[in-house]
């Protein structure tokens, strides 16, 4: 039998979940869940998502700014400290001890994977598995071959320097569509005179897609690459456009906002699961909304979140970049995979 619960407007899940590890216990609830719904079996709802079992974990802390982490399907997780100018490999492992950085040398879960990274931001991974690169202080789009060798695979239009590419998705065509805010450069630096979202095809062009978003952040497609979403970082929302045949968007509309004045946080690192819910950081930690817009609930998190990934052999395992932590959490749903 359906209950109805339109007399309801929010149904207020508050899950008192304790770190792996006591000695790192973080503060408030963990995980704070509002579901807005009016019918409990209507799909995509937070209990389809997240059950109170769930534990965020804080897997390593003491970095100076953390971003880009991408799951590799060899088992490790990669993410970038832009200002350490370091690539981390993160190597998963069911039993985690908190990795704090002075205990580096001590410490075989968590490597340099590469020093130096050009100031390293997004991180994704094409269709072969190898690494696809936003660098800041490179200005460009790099792919790390199979033998290690970097290429460049993007760094002017139209013959002027990028700004600074911030993160990127590969569709399944091969074609990598990325932001290019000015956050890794100053005003002196700048050559283009906007701030765009960019399509490379696989032949090597590339073709400007948008140039009027305030600061384009984080980007992902939804499940059936019909809808492109972008984060608007300063203006405080989500974009979200549909996909053409030919790769190129239209349409561009508000898919959702986040804003809490209370909170540290701008909407930054965006990914999406394989039912179309989209995960993006924001303020107090990552926000959660249905395939139609509609705010679901709230992973908390302590401290500013910057970006997201899905990751382990079935990709329901969200890990999640602080600002200066890593952090995990199980989830019900899987989301997209990388290089697809």
């Amino acid at each position: 039998m359906t209950v109805k619960i339109a007399t309801i407007s929010f149904l207020l899940i508050v899950l008192s979940l304790a770190v792996s590890n006591p000695s790192q216990k973080l503060r408030g609830n963990l995980t704070r869940l509002t579901a807005q719904t009016e019918n409990r079996e209507e799909k995509n709802t937070v209990q389809d998502i997240l059950d109170d079992s769930a534990k965020l974990e804080k897997l390593a802390e003491d970095f100076e700014f953390i971003e880009g982490p991408i799951w590799h399907p060899d088992g490790f997780l990669l993410f970038s400290d832009i200002p350490a100018n370091i690539i981390y490999k993160f190597a998963s492992n069911q039993q985690v001890e908190v990795f704090r950085l002075y205990e580096f040398a001590s410490n075989k879960q968590v490597e340099v994977f590469r020093r130096p990274s050009g100031k390293a931001n997004g991180n994704t991974l094409d269709r072969e598995n190898r690494l696809i690169t936003a660098e800041h202080e490179n200005r460009r789009v790099s792919r790390t071959e199979k033998d290690g060798k970097i290429i460049t695979l993007a760094d002017r239009y139209e013959g002027k320097k990028l700004n600074s590419p911030n993160d990127l998705v590969v569709k399944s065509d091969g074609s990598i569509y990325f932001t290019d805010p000015p956050y890794g450069i100053t005003k002196k630096q700048e050559e283009l005179g906007f701030y765009g979202v960019y399509r490379l095809a696989p032949d090597g062009k590339l073709t400007l897609l948008v140039k009027d978003l305030v600061l384009p952040n984080g980007i992902a497609f939804s499940p059936d690459e019909g809808k492109l979403y972008v984060n608007n970082s300063e203006a405080g929302y989500i974009a979200v456009f549909d996909v053409k045949p030919d790769g190129t968007v239209t349409d561009r509309r508000v898919f959702a906002e986040l804003k809490d004045a209370s909170q540290s946080g701008v909407p930054d690192g965006l990914k999406v699961d394989v039912e179309g819910n989209v995960y993006s950081t924001g303020p107090g930690g990552v926000w959660i909304f249905s395939p139609d817009g509609k705010l679901l609930g709230k992973i908390s998190v302590s401290e500013t979140a910057t970006n997201l990934a899905w990751g382990e052999s079935d990709y329901k395992t969200l890990y999640i970049t602080g600002s200066k932590s890593l952090y995990r959490i199980r989830l019900k749903i899987a989301g997209v995979r990388a290089g697809k």
